[in-house]
C-alpha cells in the first residue's frame, strides 16, 4: 500500500515527516493526539505545505525523486534537547557498569556473562585495547548527563 509523506512542525517550530495510509489517517491521528513531535513531545502539529510524494516502497530507480524542503539546522536549544534525550535513552536502556567496563565488555563479548547495553568508564588505552580484540565501543561526549538527573 502506498505511503503519503507529509512535511509536519509542531507548535514549537520543530520540523520533521510523518508517513501515512492517506490524508484521512493524518487527520484522524492528529486529532486523537497521536501524533507527536520527535523532539519536544508536542502534539499540537501541523501539515506543512509540500509537494506530493507518495512512498510507494518501489526502488530509487523506478520512482520520481521528491522534491524535499530544505531542512533548517536546529537551533542550540534544539541540539541541547535532542542531546538531553538522547542521554536519557542511554540511561533507561544501559547498566552503568562505572569502572569495570572494560571488564564486563570483556566478559559480554566473550560470553561470559549475560549480553546487554553497558556503558562506563574507559582510559584511552582500555577502549584502544577493546577495539584491538574485536570489541566495538563508543566514547559518549556527554557522558556526565548520566550520571546526574536529566532535566
Amino acid at each position: 500500500m502506498p505511503l503519503k509523506v507529509f512535511n509536519l512542525r509542531c507548535a514549537q517550530e520543530h520540523a520533521f515527516e510523518g508517513w501515512f495510509a492517506s490524508g484521512e489517517a493524518f487527520e484522524s491521528q492528529r486529532s486523537r493526539r497521536l501524533i507527536v513531535c520527535p523532539i519536544c513531545n508536542s502534539s499540537d502539529i501541523a501539515k506543512l505545505p509540500s509537494a506530493p510524494y507518495i512512498g510507494t516502497g518501489a526502488s530509487a530507480q523506478s520512482t520520481a525523486v521528491a522534491v524535499k524542503q530544505p531542512t533548517a539546522m536546529p537551533t542550540p536549544a534544539q541540539l541541547q534537547a535532542m542531546f538531553i534525550k538522547m542521554a536519557r535513552e542511554i540511561a533507561a536502556n544501559t547498566e552503568d557498569v562505572g569502572e569495570r567496563f572494560a571488564e564486563e565488555a570483556r566478559r559480554i563479548h566473550y560470553n561470559e556473562a549475560p549480553e546487554r547495553g553497558i556503558r562506563g568508564v574507559a582510559s584511552k588505552d582500555e577502549a584502544q585495547a577493546l577495539e584491538e580484540e574485536g570489541i566495538n565501543v563508543m566514547p559518549l561526549p556527554f557522558g556526565h548527563l548520566l550520571k546526574d538527573p536529566l532535566q
